[in-house]
């Protein structure tokens, strides 16, 4: 029989004692909320009309036809309120504070996709906010900072480590554990301790509930494969999830390779990582020989993390998953090709989703069929990718 919070051998609640009243506290709320009819109902409200879903399952018509294989949908998560799927998971959690009868919601940021969704909602609740994101994160997503701000929230840089992703948890985490009382800590991703994982992952699964249902009434079968970045892991396991007990489905994740996994500048988690306990829960972590968390490097700030979400160690370890490697060049020429084939620009964490795709897809028979999550647009990073490529513009 399978623990409560574990999938496998990872996950668990591995936080300091002044921490865990909260997870508690939250565990216990999840419990009672997460079958409440009434609870449900506004959820489900929410995500008709106010994030505009069921999303599109679109039809790549010319990028099947470009690349000679698999027929090739794109579940279009970018088209959400808020331009991505984060959206989904912002909504409930947030909805979740507001039963709990917490006033300030507080939450991390890399990309700037979460805290833009969790500044939305607190914007529509009335409640305060707070997001936490690395100095270098506010940088290289200049925009998404100013969105924040002009929807109330207060964006809080952090200098500490390498100013990403894991430093912003950190702070986050301090902070919640400082102020459990009034606060509540909306988490970005299928990570942390119990019960974030399949909290967050429950908020998410729409997304392969929708798509499921959406091709069988285009198709009238399942896809024969599902490809997603992975980062945390958010988008892959809301679409992933529905179709894991379909075995004749292969599920793909496409993680950052960087400059290489051959070189120390990559954030390729299931590449290159070991079995580790890290922000509350055990999963597979980049590490050096000491087991200290390493430093991760990415062009996608989304994809900038050293773990990765403990189903997914799990859907790895067992085989259910596969988990591909792709190098920034690679995701940043998937960017430009799926904007120039289908006039489509995709955030640059969805476009390793679209690399690993343009591998796989010509592999695969015309008869079959193959779903991308598209699980961001990409207004976020087109300054970033004309700075990559050489290419000046104002602003």
């Amino acid at each position: 029989m399978e623990k409560i919070g574990r999938f496998g051998d990872f996950g668990g609640q591995y936080v300091p004692e002044t921490v865990m009243n909260a997870v508690t506290e939250l565990q216990e709320a999840y419990e009672r909320y997460r079958n409440d009819p009434q609870f449900l109902a506004e959820l489900h409200d929410l995500y008709r009309n106010y994030a505009f879903r069921p999303s599109l399952l679109y039809y790549a018509e010319k990028m099947t036809k470009d690349l000679g294989g698999a027929k090739i949908y794109i579940k279009r998560e970018d088209l959400n309120h808020t331009g991505s799927h984060k959206i989904n998971n912002a909504l409930g959690q947030v909805l979740l504070a507001k039963y709990m009868g917490k006033k300030r919601i507080i939450a991390e940021t890399g990309a700037g996709q979460h805290g833009v969704a969790t500044a939305t909602i607190c914007a529509y609740f009335d409640m305060e906010c707070e997001v936490y994101m690395g100095r270098e994160d506010m940088e290289r997503q200049a925009l998404n900072v100013y969105r924040m701000e002009l929807l109330g929230a207060k964006v809080t840089g952090v200098d500490s480590g390498t100013k990403t992703l894991k430093d912003a948890i950190n702070e986050a985490m301090r902070d919640w554990a400082t102020n459990i009382e009034t606060t509540f800590y909306c988490i970005g991703s299928v990570m942390g301790p119990h019960p974030y994982p399949t909290m967050v992952r429950d908020f998410q699964k729409i997304i392969g509930e929708e798509a499921k249902a959406q091709l069988m009434e285009k198709e009238g079968k399942l896809p024969d494969c599902v490809v997603a970045c992975v980062g945390g892991g958010s988008n892959a396991m809301g679409i992933f999830y529905d179709f894991i007990p379909d075995k004749g489905v292969r599920l793909v994740g496409a993680e950052a390779a960087g400059r290489g996994i051959d070189t120390p500048d990559h954030a390729a988690t299931l590449s290159k990582g070991d079995l580790g306990i890290f922000h509350g829960m055990k999963s597979v972590f980049l590490q050096n020989d000491e087991g200290q968390i390493a430093p991760v490097f990415s062009i996608s700030a989304g994809l900038d993390y050293p773990g990765i979400g403990p189903e997914h160690a799990y859907l790895h370890s067992t085989g259910r998953a596969d988990y591909v490697a792709i190098t920034d060049e690679e995701a940043v020429q998937a960017f430009e090709y799926l904007s120039k084939t289908e006039g489509i620009i995709p955030a640059v964490e969805s476009a390793h989703a679209v690399a690993a795709a343009r591998k796989i897809a010509p592999t695969m028979r015309p008869d079959q069929i193959m779903i991308i999550n598209l699980s961001g647009r990409g207004d976020k990073d087109v300054q970033q990718i004309a700075r990559y490529r050489g290419v000046k513009i104002d602003g």
